[in-house]
């Protein structure tokens, strides 16, 4: 017989290896080590009965694998989890003092470790991550808690904080507003002559138009005084209404540096005045500038944003978008907002989009018609965290026939060279050519709105694949108008062709499930990715395509994003509010751990490789498909997917 203490240091170095008795001291887990039991099952041996009374020990598979089963109202079982190495389960005397919910058999020959509860308690007591581990529902035949899918992601985010030190990036930080001499103001009725002494007195670069109630109605800066007063477009005794800008974009007091940062991109502005409630209707407290930020955080997208709009040499886009691979690497180490992180990739993105077609212009001249720069895809939905290949199109004015072709022959060219610079960016050609450089998808209005009446009223397999890439268009750049007017028809034509929906609703349900049977990932059986998981085709797009039909059957339209779809219906249909919410979350959480697959290996990050996730790692992976097959039952009951024909 082996002495005790080895048999203990054995146990001791396998716990260690798992969530959540890698979280516990040493000298601590060694003491439980000690009082471990280790039970030989055979196979179809049965541990314990639903409707059991807990037993004093819950416990955690050595070898083999164990089977948890529910038996149903109407007799059927079915097949809750199967345990393998390193799984935690019977653990609900820990955790709700009820029967067991599940019957678990070996399923074949394991070697389990029995836990005493009464000891583990203590434990539980004393640590809060290792009670947050099991509030999660990580351990199986535990009863899984309301709100699980936010558990799992605040259970993650605290064990990801153990792993590592984050780096300084202060986004959390809290920007404080001067409010004691108060912002420079005036009223609509002072002239720009008096306006402009005034901010000379003071020294400032900007001057708020306020009304009586010292609520903000626009904005005057040196460059407003610059480009209309001293060229000689408006005289110097007029009105300071005549160049202010209006309106004024506002803030809450003590804003996070995150909700700074986004309204100074997005609106291209310096300033941001500071209201009592954040809006225009209370009165101004302060500003905040563009220098405020910059102070705040040294690496700050907003002036990655700023770099690439205002570059000269468009050669040097590469290198400002390699900076933002590294500010992407360091947002997922400080597991900033996943919404946030997206926001700002997209902002940049988006920049360097506007920045290349501008340069275009200038190479090719003139465009001959009104058109619209379309995102799709990932892009269109604000999702590209990663340089992905492209997905893009173009959609031009219509003019009377007959003349629509040499319109195309100069868009072409602009397209082309904007798909070769963006792939000298790292943003590699799309496989299947789903580029505004293809002739398809660079077209006048009414072709498109064509494409997209065939694809409604024909609802084929190869429409449908269509309508799934090109339903998430987003205007980048140029006349949005174009992109408005093909929404509107978009909806038009749905409401009238009602048999669309269902069809779109039953190509969402083709996806292939993320787990097998026995709850493996449900890898690549050869091929270059023989072995690894497909994350984007068996996770991802699931919920992504749920979302697109949920949005288009309530006609909620300009939102592509697939979170913020899901918040949205949230809204809208109370009824099934939990679940869009789980949904949501588990699709914030596949992207972020593709974006970190990504950036480990140097690729799109599509496909995994589970030997290299941990444990932990994998358990939330599996907690986040739970929604998947529940949204997408929610499809198949809503538009009677089981008559369709």
């Amino acid at each position: 017989m082996k002495p005790a203490n080895l048999i203990q240091e054995r146990v001791f170095e396998f716990l260690n290896q798992y969530p959540p008795f890698n979280l516990i001291a040493p000298d601590k887990l060694q003491a439980l080590a000690a009082q471990v039991r280790v039970l030989y099952l055979e196979p179809g041996q049965v541990l314990f009965t639903q409707g059991d009374a807990p037993h004093e020990l819950f416990y955690v598979v050595r070898q083999g694998s164990v089977r948890l089963e529910q038996r149903q109202q109407g007799g059927e079982v079915r097949l809750v989890d199967v345990c393998d190495e390193g799984d935690v389960f019977g653990a609900r005397a820990l955790i709700a003092k009820k029967t067991y919910a599940s019957t678990a058999t070996a399923a074949e020959e394991a070697l389990v470790y029995g836990v005493p509860s009464a000891v583990f308690a203590l434990i539980l007591h004393e640590n809060p991550e290792v009670a947050l581990y099991f509030a999660a529902g990580f351990a199986a035949g535990a009863a899984a808690p309301q709100g699980g899918m936010q558990e799992t992601n605040r259970a993650r985010q605290g064990l990801q904080r153990r792993q590592h030190t984050p780096l300084p990036l202060h986004l959390e930080e809290v920007l404080e507003v001067d409010t004691r001499q108060g912002a420079l103001v005036c009223t609509p009725e002072t002239s720009l002559r008096l306006a402009a002494q005034m901010m000379t007195d003071k020294n400032a670069s900007y001057m708020l138009v306020v009304d009586a109630g010292q609520r903000p109605l626009g904005i005057l800066t040196d460059t407003d005084m610059r480009k209309q007063v001293v060229a000689g477009h408006v005289g110097i005794d007029e009105k300071v209404t005549a160049i202010m800008s209006s309106p004024v974009v506002t803030i809450q007091p003590h804003p996070h540096l995150a909700e700074a940062l986004i309204p100074i991109m997005r609106h291209k502005i310096k300033h941001l005045c500071v209201t009592g409630d954040g809006t225009v209707n209370s009165p101004v407290l302060g500003v905040l500038t563009e220098h405020d930020l910059l102070l705040a955080q040294g690496n700050n997208p907003a002036v990655l944003v700023e770099e690439i709009r205002q570059i000269k040499n468009v050669d040097k886009l590469p290198a400002i978008r390699e900076r933002a691979e590294e500010l992407l690497q360091k947002y997922l180490e400080q597991e900033v907002s996943i919404a946030f992180v997206a926001h700002i990739m997209n902002e940049i993105n988006d920049a360097l989009i506007v920045r290349i077609l501008q340069h275009a212009e200038s190479v090719l001249g003139e465009p001959p018609r009104r058109y619209c720069w379309l995102a799709i895809g990932s892009g269109g939905r604000q999702e590209q965290l990663l340089r992905t290949d492209q997905d893009n199109a173009l959609v031009f004015a219509d003019q009377p026939a007959g003349s629509d072709k040499n319109a195309q022959t100069y868009f072409l060219q602009l397209a082309k060279l904007v798909n070769e610079l963006l792939a000298k960016c790292g943003f590699a050609l799309c496989p299947a050519n789903m580029m505004a450089g293809n002739p398809q998808w660079c077209q006048p209005l009414h072709t498109w709105e064509q494409y997209f009446y065939n694809w409604i009223h024909e609802p084929t397999e190869e429409a449908l694949l269509h309508a799934a890439v090109f339903f998430d268009f987003r205007p980048v750049y140029g006349d949005a108008v174009l992109s408005s007017r093909l929404t509107e028809y978009i909806y038009t034509h749905i409401q009238q062709e009602r048999i669309f929906l269902p069809y779109l609703a039953r190509h969402a349900l083709q996806s292939p499930p993320p787990l097998s049977f026995f709850r493996n990932f449900v890898v690549e059986r050869s091929g270059e990715h023989k072995h690894q998981f497909d994350i984007k085709l068996r996770a991802m797009t699931p919920l992504v395509d749920a979302a697109r039909v949920l949005t288009l059957d309530n006609r909620i339209a300009g939102e592509n994003n697939t979170f913020r779809r899901f918040a949205r219906l949230a809204e809208l249909e109370p009824q099934n509010a939990a679940l869009y919410r789980e949904a949501a979350m588990a699709y914030e959480i596949m992207l972020r751990y593709r974006a970190q697959s990504g950036l480990r290996n140097q690729d799109t990050g599509r496909y995994l490789d589970p030997s290299q996730l941990n444990k932990l790692e994998r358990q939330t992976l599996r907690n986040t498909f739970k929604p998947i097959s529940d949204v997408q039952e929610l499809l198949q009951v809503r538009f009677q997917l089981n008559y369709l024909g």
